[in-house]
């Protein structure tokens, strides 16, 4: 545009090296899939990337990232990095960053860092953050030249006359 190319993706990496620009890391590859037609019943450890796209039951824990796909049907508590959740969760999860997609289901309590829910998205369950940040303190406004003691009282109702008999 305005006469100028783009620089092709190696001189935008020699650049880029050149301005000491910090790149941001790659996500790590998903090393484990769990095909559509699998039934998992048991404990997924690991410290590379998962993807489920089939049923698994019992815990998954990683310290790397995982993706439960539109397909997926998780009932297990939940250990990773961070977690991608387009399909159904029934467990509770403990990761650095939580996304649930427009077609995401969760049924659990969340520990996390960081949490995106799409529209369209459910949620049934508690949300923990560790950090503990306090609430801001809000002080009433100051009143004008009126102040409490020379507000005006409420009058007091008049209780109604019993019927005579």
């Amino acid at each position: 545009m305005w006469g100028k190319e783009k620089p092709t993706h190696s001189e935008a990496q020699k650049l880029g090296a050149q301005q000491g620009a910090a790149r941001p890391a790659a996500p790590a590859p998903i090393e484990t899939v769990i095909g559509p037609n699998t039934y998992i019943k048991g404990d997924i450890q690991g410290d590379g990337g998962i993807r489920v796209e089939g049923v698994v039951e019992g815990t998954i824990d990683t310290t790397g990232n995982l993706i439960i796909t539109e397909s997926a049907k998780v009932l297990a508590e939940i250990k990773a990095n961070n977690i991608s959740i387009a399909g159904a969760v029934r467990g509770n999860i403990t990761a650095n960053r939580v996304e649930i997609l427009d077609t995401g289901r969760v049924w659990g309590d969340l520990t996390i860092k960081s949490l995106l829910i799409n529209e369209g998205a459910y949620l049934r369950g508690q949300t923990f953050m560790p950090k503990d940040l306090k609430p801001p303190e809000i002080e009433a406004p100051a009143r004008g030249k009126k102040s409490a003691a020379t507000a005006p009282k409420p009058t007091p109702q008049a209780a109604p006359a019993q019927a005579k008999k």
